[in-house]
């Protein structure tokens, strides 16, 4: 429990960021997984369409530091591989 008035502040900071970041990153591992079902199934349209999206929430929470970086850009290279591996099945 915080017992200066600074502590609490810094608790009711790191409350909100707290939610605001794992809003973020399921937000992310929600449309991964969009794109990944969307790839298995064969659908190769709505899973480019769904990566796009994918591609730019993983960016923004790279930029903003709730994912590393290198972290995202990873994501985005499975996801592409992902997708590649599906073209190549369906032709």
């Amino acid at each position: 429990m915080p017992n200066t008035a600074s502590a609490k502040k810094r608790l009711r900071q790191n409350v909100v960021r707290r939610t605001h970041n794992r809003s973020l990153k399921s937000a992310v591992r929600t449309q991964m997984k969009k794109v990944i079902s969307a790839a298995e199934s064969g659908d190769i349209a709505t899973a480019e369409e769904e990566y796009k999206i994918a591609a730019k929430k993983l960016d923004q929470a790279g930029s903003k530091g709730v994912l590393h970086k290198n972290s995202t850009a990873r994501k985005k290279s499975r996801l592409q591989r992902i997708i590649k591996k599906a073209k190549a099945a369906g032709s």
